[in-house]
């Protein structure tokens, strides 16, 4: 294996516990310790990570998902998928060990012309550049993409002109490319004529408006594009067809997150499991108690039906076929799951839990967001309960 990538061969086949093993360690004793630096953002953050990632890459660790040709180890999903957990338990894990890009550089790699396809795939693979995806006009429900008000108009010599603004963009204020969903053609609420442009944030128009908090924690940005230029080959795929593409990004995302969910209620489960073995009070020992013996139960439980659900998304995923009911399934379920193992262990904690001494407050926001993050738990029950309820038809 070497510095940047290496052979996905059987050698790698044979070690997957050993590099799974490897992948926990170094999100447990290189990134965890920084999360405080690495969540207030700013220079020091941008410091901090580029230390992480250079250690990566010396460990062997960088970007195992990412295609080969790039650069990267490629692993394939059913492996990856492994040890996704253990590398999304920190919510900066996945940036530090190279896999963050996954879902932009697979998208640039499939549907970008040749020359997008040349310049930003291998920098994206390399941690030289960062990208992001605006989807969700202010003011417009994210769940119905077809009412964005951001538009794309084209010019005399093939190029787009791009106005409109975004917000809940994660980390627009670091990325050097912003992938922006606009309507080209039609008018508002129609449900094609909806294309996806690659933008470089340095090009004139483009700016920050403003970071929105997500209950206290940094990460996320409003942006604007005010007559942006984008040249005509940085159109993504065919023109009018950018939900296809989106679908396709949406399902493997939601997938990758729902993995680091699990992997991040693993850790809330432990940091419970801990607290429980080492307190004792005037009544006794804190694993005495039935009720608390309820909440390691009952989180468990909760853990072990989860995480099969996940993986059958990851294996239909990886085998090419329909996912929609699966990864519905596999997004509420995660979600759930990592609000209610991280309430439990709050909940052992006491007041503990609430305060900067452990990452349960982080982890508890996490969960309580990934409820509506890619996708309200509402629209995945509504669309799955419809798929479902299809079948059954006359």
């Amino acid at each position: 294996m070497t510095e940047h990538g290496g052979d996905p061969g059987t050698d790698r086949t044979r070690s997957e516990p050993e590099l799974r093993e490897r992948v926990r360690e170094f999100v447990r004793e290189r990134v965890m310790p920084y999360e405080p630096v690495l969540d207030a953002g700013g220079p020091a953050a941008a410091t901090a990570l580029r230390e992480l990632q250079i250690g990566a890459k010396e460990a062997g660790l960088w970007a195992l998902p990412l295609p080969a040709e790039l650069g990267g180890q490629g692993v394939d999903l059913s492996q990856y998928a492994r040890f996704a957990e253990a590398e999304g338990a920190s919510d900066h894990g996945p940036a530090a060990l190279g896999s963050a890009p996954l879902l932009d550089v697979t998208m640039l790699w499939r549907h970008g012309s040749e020359r997008v396809r040349a310049l930003y795939p291998g920098r994206l693979t390399a941690g030289e550049l960062r990208a992001c995806y605006a989807m969700t006009d202010p003011e417009t429900p994210g769940t119905d993409p077809f009412l964005t008000t951001t538009r794309a108009v084209e010019e005399c010599d093939g190029s787009w002109t791009v106005s409109g603004r975004k917000w809940f963009t994660s980390h627009a204020a670091e990325a050097d490319l912003v992938t922006v969903l606009a309507r080209t053609d039609g008018q508002q609420g129609d449900r094609t004529g909806l294309s996806l442009l690659l933008v470089p944030t340095s090009a004139p128009g483009f700016r920050v408006v403003r970071e929105l908090p997500v209950l206290g924690a940094s990460g996320q940005w409003e942006i604007e594009f005010d007559r942006v230029r984008v040249d005509a080959d940085h159109l993504l795929g065919e023109r009018g067809q950018a939900l296809a593409i989106a679908g396709e990004r949406l399902q493997l995302g939601r997938t990758l997150r729902c993995l680091r969910w699990l992997g991040q209620a693993q850790r809330a489960f432990d940091l419970m499991c801990a607290r429980v073995n080492s307190r004792t009070g005037s009544r006794g020992p804190l694993g005495g108690h039935q009720l608390v013996q309820s909440h390691v139960f009952e989180s468990l439980l909760a853990l072990r039906t989860t995480r099969p659900i996940v993986h059958e998304a990851v294996a239909r995923i990886a085998a090419g076929l329909d996912a929609h009911v699966e990864v519905g399934l596999a997004k509420v379920a995660a979600a759930r799951t990592l609000q209610q193992v991280t309430d439990a262990a709050i909940q052992v904690h006491g007041a503990a839990g609430l305060g900067p001494d452990t990452a349960l407050p982080a982890l508890y926001r996490s969960g309580r967001t990934a409820r509506i993050l890619d996708g309200p738990d509402e629209l995945h029950i509504s669309g799955v309960a419809r798929r479902v309820l299809g079948g059954y038809g006359g």
